[in-house]
């Protein structure tokens, strides 16, 4: 099982998501749509683990086939098996031990899950109070499931849905 760290907030986060940005928009030769920084990384001030998580908007996910190979020559692999358990999202990881770590997210943009991480992000950006719940929640869990990513994972769920529940 692949175990978590978390490491405090790197001011050096926003500048490796332009940087990897810059590096999407050049392997799909300019045919991305929106690239926005998500996760907890894209969030200042926020614990994270060192992942950058990364959505990218297109118009139809069929979009992503001509360009996996090039994505691929940038680090980005693809990984469909994720496709069973999310089929709205087609998603590439940039393996371990190359910096930084990287989850390319590819969605339909206006789609739900694009408007989910937006707000998610965007809450926990704007509310000082929500950010530091969100983050002490990760500090607990880390400590249960130190050793088990999907525990991890799973466990936080609870509390996103309710931001994403919750009126603005």
């Amino acid at each position: 099982m692949a175990s978590v760290e978390l490491v405090q907030a790197q001011p050096a986060w926003p500048v490796q998501f332009q940087q990897l940005a810059d590096e999407i928009r050049a392997a799909m030769a300019g045919a991305v749509p929106a690239l926005e920084h998500i996760g907890s990384t894209a969030v200042p001030g926020l614990c994270a683990k060192p992942v950058l998580d990364v959505l990218l908007g297109v118009r139809a996910l069929d979009e992503m086939a001509p360009h996996v190979d090039a994505l691929a020559r940038c680090g980005l692999v693809y990984r469909p098996a994720y496709e069973a358990h999310i089929p709205q999202r087609r998603y590439f990881v940039r393996e371990a031990g190359t910096l930084p770590r990287v989850h390319l997210h590819a969605v339909v943009q206006g789609g739900a899950l694009w408007q989910a991480h937006l707000h998610f992000r965007d809450r926990l950006r704007e509310d000082a109070a929500l950010r530091e719940r969100y983050a002490a929640l990760k500090r607990e869990l880390v400590q249960r499931h130190a050793q088990d990513k999907a525990a991890y994972t799973e466990a936080k769920a609870p509390f996103i849905r309710a931001v994403l529940a919750a009126p603005r």
